[in-house]
């Protein structure tokens, strides 16, 4: 863009202008290769005083750049949505900074500018999207150009609106209707910026007998306008959609077009099928839109533009009604609104604006035809592309019925694709029966495992921009919507494929985890110690708690063990060497203190899960009643040892004597006679919480090796896993013959290789018992006899290795 400014004679001003533009958008998109740690030091996230002396542009843009990618780790997708807006994003932001530099010419030259401006923008649009003799409102809210649409009609219909207000309302009450599509809370905010009450609005429900379950039902509206017409209101504004908000369905146009000129009524459209008119191929059904009295276009994600304004497109005669309503004015100032669109236009032209269109569009048929191939999606909608038959022929009814699917199906086809995965309903199709009856836990289920498959499809394809719908009548589904998103996220054709490749990805996970939820449930049914909680919302394999064995009549203090228990099994469970996951649940899930196990596979041993969560759930549980037994035991075995070391004191006393007991007498006493204590030390067992006796620990020293502690509980099954099988997996199908049992086989046969192997020269030495040495060897005299033996048993008191003195137990 500099060479350009080179190359043509502008306004230094201007020049400058865009200059400076581009080297600021550069700093701020370029700001994330600087230094993580230079910049999170450099940061001022404390907001402190106005500095008196200012500041200059490059601090100023610093402070900006660091606001933009201080959380650059967390807010990936929005720094990577700013990059794919090109310089076309480029065109519109200059063209805000030469609105706010036009603004301050004169009023004469300002006019002329704006007027300019205004005309080419509001012509193009028309001409593009086929709306003849049409105005345009360009407005930043997007629900701000019907608004003033209404209050347009309503002066329109009745004449003294502007003298005598709201009186004029008071004798005959103005009725907006709009279909159940429509998105929420626009009929309500109409309602409360024109100071009409809510009775004035009407919500007339879809279609349910024949076509889309999103289209306006027309006979049932025919039907509304006559009765509030008999009731004394007026019929003033009916709102269409061209592309409903959730499945990007379109409303009948063209009969809702003849109603209301048979009522009088404003017809408003709005949808992001209406960016189709501006392709060579329109639909009918779309094609329609364009008899309409007003429609609002959003050109900013259609096209990629940042910060543009939409455009509602109306057609009136009388200018002064538009003025008083709002969608004309005499501030030039508000005129320039169209320049950064004005900009964008011409930097795009006529091809570059229906190559995107277009591209979106093929993007949705190219996904559609990946989704027609996949037998556990459907797609919203009553007729499916494979479902129209050809003609051929036969009688008449039937070319006439093959041509009726044909019309319904071109009129419902949107560059909107709602699939959703229904794996009841495919086998069903497939094996020829009739369709079966979804009862509400059903239709729980598979709207959870849909949003689980939505939210993995974003987080593996970012770039296709797909997100979850929740539909009335289908449940929650995956919707992918390229004219609103493809433009922005630079959406290509191998991110479709991509998206396809990751959905046949997912479906035999959601197809085995619908499958054994079932048998999870009846393993858990018949596990002891296990609660199956029923969650129809989680999309997993199941929800279960470990319940205590022991009664506990305190109820807090039984939930607050319940609670310790099953997050230390949670613990456990996330340490274990498989593909499960294991989890709290949701974060304000109606239950607590439960284990929720993810996803699961065709391959998923349920039976070896659960038995793995009983045996860790009562070890935990024999480890926490020992904990809570610790004290008690311990106290009484204080008790017990002091009882026992008075007796063990006042034995001593009796035996030696009172006179050994003094300090100088009894050590003169112990040198000329000594004597041998007869008192036994003494061991604290915590198991048994008893004081015992030393002696059969020294008598029995020479058999005392470390026992080896218990092993973690594990499942029967899991000790004969093949080398690099995880856990919780068996054997598919196709080698049921080698599972269990064969590889018990492969661990006999390699004990049994080892026992055949010959022993090392160095193993063999080792096996072998060692001769015992001789009395010399040992540090004996041959004569000692019975004093080494005695003396052996005094050796532990010598050398301070067990044996407790009875004064050591306080």
């Amino acid at each position: 863009m500099d060479t350009s400014f080179q190359q043509i004679m502008v306004d230094p001003t201007l020049a400058e202008m865009g200059k400076n533009l581009n080297e600021a958008m550069r700093i701020l998109e370029d700001g994330h290769r600087e230094d993580k740690e230079k910049r999170r030091h450099s940061r001022k996230d404390i907001p402190g005083p106005l500095q008196g002396s200012g500041q200059d542009v490059a601090h100023i843009l610093q402070l900006v750049q660091n606001l933009m990618h201080g959380n650059e780790d967390e807010d990936l997708q929005s720094h990577r949505r700013m990059q794919n807006v090109g310089e076309q994003g480029h065109m519109a932001l200059l063209g805000h900074s030469l609105a706010a530099y036009i603004s301050v010419l004169d009023k004469e030259r300002l006019r002329k500018l704006t007027t300019r401006i205004l005309s080419d923008t509001t012509l193009w649009l028309c001409r593009l999207f086929r709306y003849e003799n049409g105005s345009a409102y360009y407005h930043e809210d997007d629900r701000e150009g019907l608004l003033k649409v209404c209050r347009l009609v309503i002066h329109s219909r009745f004449d003294d609106y502007s003298t005598e207000g709201f009186n004029m309302l008071y004798n005959k009450q103005p009725v907006i209707y709009q279909s159940a599509a429509c998105r929420s809370g626009l009929g309500q905010h109409l309602c409360n910026q024109l100071g009409l009450p809510l009775s004035s609005l009407c919500t007339v429900p879809c279609n349910t007998m024949f076509g889309s379950q999103h289209q306006m039902d027309v006979a049932l509206l025919d039907r509304l306008i006559k009765d509030d017409m008999d009731s004394g209101k007026l019929p003033l504004l009916l709102i269409a959609n061209a592309g409903t908000p959730a499945a990007g369905h379109t409303d009948k146009l063209g009969r809702l077009k003849e109603l209301c000129a048979q009522y009088s009524m404003w017809l408003h459209v709005e949808g992001v099928n209406l960016a189709t008119l501006a392709l060579a191929y329109v639909k009918s059904s779309v094609m329609a839109a364009t008899k309409c009295d007003s429609m609002t276009l959003t050109l900013g994600p259609w096209l990629g533009l940042p910060a543009v304004p939409a455009v509602t497109l109306y057609r009136h005669e009388d200018p002064s009604l538009s003025l008083a309503a709002g969608l004309n004015s005499s501030q030039s100032v508000e005129k320039l609104r169209a320049l950064p669109l004005w900009l964008s236009l011409q930097y795009l032209g006529h091809d570059g604006i229906v190559e995107r269109i277009r591209h979106a569009s093929q993007l949705s048929q190219r996904l559609l035809d990946h989704l027609t191939k996949q037998t556990s999606i459907t797609t919203a909608g009553p007729v499916a592309r494979s479902g129209v038959p050809p003609v051929t022929t036969g009688s008449l009814g039937d070319i006439l019925g093959t041509l009726i699917l044909s019309i319904v199906e071109d009129d419902l086809n949107s560059p909107v694709v709602v699939f959703r995965f229904a794996q009841t309903v495919a086998n069903s199709a497939q094996s020829g029966g009739p369709p079966e009856t979804f009862h509400s836990s059903d239709r729980e289920i598979l709207d959870a495992l849909n949003r689980w498959l939505g939210e993995q499809l974003a987080l593996l394809v970012p770039a296709s921009g797909v997100d979850i719908v929740d539909l009335e009548d289908e449940g929650s589904c995956v919707r992918f919507s390229p004219l609103m998103t493809a433009a922005v996220l630079g959406t290509k054709d191998e991110d479709v494929d991509t998206l396809a490749e990751r959905l046949q990805e997912k479906i035999p996970v959601l197809i085995s985890t619908l499958r054994l939820r079932e048998e999870f449930r009846e393993e858990v049914h018949h596990t002891a110690a296990l609660t199956y909680i029923e969650d129809l919302s989680w999309p997993g394999l199941g929800t279960v708690r470990y319940e205590m064995s022991r009664e506990e009549p305190d109820e807090s203090k039984r939930q607050a063990e319940l609670e310790k228990i099953n997050s230390v099994l949670l613990k456990k469970l996330k340490e274990l060497d498989s593909d499960l996951t294991f989890s709290t649940g949701p974060e304000f899930g109606p239950e607590k203190n439960c284990v929720y196990i993810g996803m699961a596979t065709e391959d998923l041993d349920v039976a070896e899960v659960v038995e793995m969560i009983a045996a860790i759930g009562r070890e935990i549980e024999e480890n926490s009643r020992l904990l809570e037994n610790m004290t008690e035991v311990v106290c009484k075995g204080i008790l017990e040892a002091e009882l026992q070391l008075q007796k063990a004191t006042e034995e001593k006393l009796m035996e030696e004597g009172v006179l050994r007991q003094l300090p100088v007498v009894g050590s003169v006493l112990n040198w000329f006679s000594p004597v041998q204590s007869s008192v036994k030390g003494r061991t604290f067992n915590l198991t048994a919480g008893s004081v015992d006796s030393t002696e059969p620990t020294y008598s029995m020293k020479a058999q005392s090796t470390g026992e080896t502690p218990p092993p973690t509980p594990t499942s029967a099954r899991t000790k004969h896993r093949l080398p690099g099988q995880k856990l919780f997996r068996r054997s598919l199908a196709s080698s049921d013959c080698v599972s269990e049992t064969s590889s018990v086989g492969q661990v006999e046969e390699l004990e049994k290789e080892e026992l055949r192997e010959p022993a090392p020269e160095g193993r063999e030495a080792d096996v072998q018992k060692e001769p015992e040495p001789e009395p010399e060897q040992r540090g004996e005299t041959p004569g000692e006899g019975e004093g080494g033996e005695q003396e052996g048993k005094r050796e532990p008191e010598v050398e301070g290795r067990e044996t407790e003195h009875p004064d050591s137990l306080r």
